[in-house]
């Protein structure tokens, strides 16, 4: 099975990071009753680095923000479609759609890209 994933680089202010969980636990329960297979969303623990680019060059983050990395897992892009057409219909998420200032970061310096699967392992462990 070839798996689609939605990727997802968020900017993220550092004083908004709770807010923005409160929208991310409802996405996820969103996202998963219409059928996506995995959600995660990480906040940055460790972002220098000196041997590449870091995820806050790439987010264009000022001092004062992090980087949010996450992920939608589908069974394929067709899924995903269907699914992502659902989600956006869905009232649980209707107001943050609605009043993009309502949002807890700027949508618009968020990076998106969808995503066939090259290479899958996983040993999953169940977090909260």
């Amino acid at each position: 099975m070839s798996l689609y994933v939605d990727g997802f680089v968020v900017p993220l202010p550092k004083d908004k990071i709770e807010a923005y969980k409160k929208l991310a636990l409802v996405a996820a329960e969103v996202w998963m009753d219409h059928g996506a297979l995995d959600y995660r969303e990480c906040v940055g623990d460790d972002l220098e680095t000196e041997q590449c680019t870091s995820f806050r060059t790439i987010a264009g983050c000022s001092p004062d923000e992090t980087v949010v990395f996450a992920w939608i897992t589908y069974p394929s892009r067709e899924d995903r479609d269907t699914i992502n057409a659902a989600v956006m219909k869905d009232p649980r998420l209707a107001c943050s759609m609605e009043d993009p200032s309502a949002m807890p970061f700027d949508c618009k310096r968020m990076a998106y890209g969808g995503f066939t699967t090259l290479v899958s392992a996983s040993k999953e462990t169940a977090t909260a």
